[in-house]
């Protein structure tokens, strides 16, 4: 049978808790929840990231959150709490279902970043290109 990306939207919701804002400060405080933006580098330069957020786009998740791959990031652990979001929530919904699929038993799914900024979650902005980090300046 072939699904549609909303129909595979759609099933992931099922199983992928979706939480607010005010549940994820919850989370964050209290489990020291891990917050993953999953957008491609150009979206995060262009508005920032959830403040404390790590990036890792959808593409690399998969290997980011494999202890057994040499892309494996430390901060990816089985006993941790995932928050995950995107643009809009259909790549964080998909990708917390990954993570549920590769074991990781707490994940859920914040939705769209801008959701989180209009309703007053701390941001990071973007560094300007031209402005990154230069000793000589």
């Amino acid at each position: 049978m072939t699904k549609s990306v909303s129909d595979m939207i759609s099933s992931a919701e099922t199983l992928v808790p979706r939480i607010d804002r005010l549940k994820a400060e919850q989370l964050i405080s209290e489990s020291g929840a891990v917050v993953v933006d999953v957008r491609d580098a150009p979206e995060v330069e262009k508005t920032g990231k959830i403040a404390g957020a790590i990036h890792v786009s959808r593409g690399m998740l998969e290997f980011r959150a494999d202890p057994s791959c040499k892309y494996h990031d430390q901060a990816f652990s089985r006993e941790r709490t995932y928050i995950l979001y995107c643009a809009s929530g259909g790549r964080s919904v998909l990708s917390a279902k990954v993570l549920l699929e590769m074991g990781y038993p707490n994940v859920y799914n914040l939705g769209a970043f801008k959701d989180w900024a209009d309703a007053g979650g701390h941001v990071e902005t973007p560094i300007d290109p031209g402005m990154q980090d230069n000793p000589s300046r």
